[in-house]
């Protein structure tokens, strides 16, 4: 990343962080950059990357930040994000995705703005949208 500029990092907590590490790199090409162990087999802190992006994520907990972030299951099925991932096949990406059992709520289409891309939920319920249109590149 080139110095001064601003970095979005999207933070999430997991009722079973160790698991849906392991499913996001599966099922979306997510790569592991740092895992800090917590007590009782949780996760303190995670950082995947893709491609020059980066995720936090831990275990849900009732720390200080803790308290402030809930899982989609404690907000009874609702999320307050859905983070967009630029990806640069989508339907490979896709395909992989369904494989590893992602809950399509958007199918795979060709949008009118531009692009290709579908929405899912994960093992969570959490919400992402995938798609072939990148807003930095599309207008150059």
């Amino acid at each position: 990343m080139k110095e001064n500029k601003a970095c979005i990092i999207p933070t999430m907590r997991y009722k079973n962080a160790r698991k849906a590490i392991d499913w996001l790199c599966n099922a979306f090409g997510f790569e592991k950059h740092l895992i800090v162990e917590g007590e009782n087999n949780t996760i303190s802190h995670a950082q995947l990357t893709y491609g020059n992006s980066m995720i936090m994520l831990g275990s849900e907990n009732e720390n200080e930040y803790g308290k402030l972030v809930k899982t989609p299951e404690s907000l009874q099925g609702n999320n307050t994000q859905a983070p967009y991932i630029v990806v640069e096949n989508i339907d490979e990406h896709y395909e992989k995705a369904v494989a590893a059992g992602a809950k399509i709520l958007i199918e795979i289409k060709d949008e009118e703005y531009g692009g290709r891309g579908y929405t899912c939920k994960d093992t969570e319920d959490y919400i992402w949208n995938f798609g072939s249109y990148n807003p930095w590149t599309e207008n150059e």
